[in-house]
């Protein structure tokens, strides 16, 4: 079954289990698969640092990224989160890339 469309719609701190950190532009579902990876000791911590992002070209671009590569799980379906495993997004270099580091600097991030 095809998953729905994701808008992005904050900014959290991932904190990895080795201390590092990174930002990621995600949404409260993701932010709830997070919080549940918490749980499970597949990250550290997370913690949300902007909320409502402006629906920008960046942003746009960034979110139709991630939603062509990735698959998004959701909380609301018991399928899926039963075992959603923790997936660090890849920021390839060029557009996708750019796109994100604008988006991190629009909200003062980083």
């Amino acid at each position: 079954m095809a998953k729905d469309y994701q808008q992005l719609n904050l900014i959290e701190e991932v904190t990895r289990n080795d201390g590092s950190k990174y930002y990621e532009i995600s949404n409260i579902d993701q932010n709830g698969i997070a919080e549940l990876a918490v749980d499970r000791g597949d990250i550290k911590r997370v913690k949300i640092l902007q909320l409502n992002l402006p629906r920008t070209s960046a942003l746009l671009t960034y979110e139709k990224y991630i939603n062509e590569n990735y698959d998004l799980e959701t909380l609301t379906n018991e399928d899926d989160w039963r075992n959603p495993s923790w997936v660090e997004w890849d920021k390839p270099k060029g557009k996708i890339l750019d796109a994100y580091k604008m988006i991190l600097k629009a909200n003062r991030i980083g």
